[in-house]
C-alpha cells in the first residue's frame, strides 16, 4: 500500500491491489474516504469523491481538504498511478505542510 502524501493529518494513497478507475484513498483518525480522478480531453481532471465500504468517511473538513488536495495535485496523481500500476515504478511519499487553496 504505498503511501503517496500526508497532508493536514491526511495520509493519502494507493492500496497495492487497485484497480480502474484512476483513484486515491484518504485517511485520517479511523476514517477514510476515496477520491475518483477522471481525465478529460487530456488536460481536465474532474474528482469524484466516494464513500469505501466499511469505513466512515472523512469528517466533512477533512473532507474538503482532501477534495481541494486531489483537485491541485490531480495530474501528480495520474503520475504516479502510471508509474506504480503500469510502468512499476516505486513512488515516494511527500509530507504537504503547505494548505493547498
Amino acid at each position: 500500500m504505498p503511501k503517496l502524501y500526508e497532508y493536514l493529518g491526511i495520509i493519502i494513497l494507493f492500496y497495492a491491489n487497485e484497480h480502474e478507475p484512476v483513484h486515491v484513498h484518504g485517511r485520517k483518525a479511523g476514517r477514510e474516504s476515496k477520491a475518483e480522478i477522471t481525465v478529460k480531453n487530456g488536460t481536465e481532471y474532474i474528482i469524484d469523491i466516494k464513500t469505501v465500504t466499511g469505513k466512515p468517511p472523512l469528517e466533512n473538513t477533512d473532507l474538503k481538504d482532501f477534495k481541494k488536495f486531489v483537485t491541485h495535485y490531480a495530474e501528480e496523481i495520474v503520475q504516479k498511478w502510471i508509474d506504480f500500476f503500469v510502468l512499476n515504478k516505486p513512488v515516494y511519499p511527500e509530507k504537504i505542510n503547505k494548505k493547498v487553496k
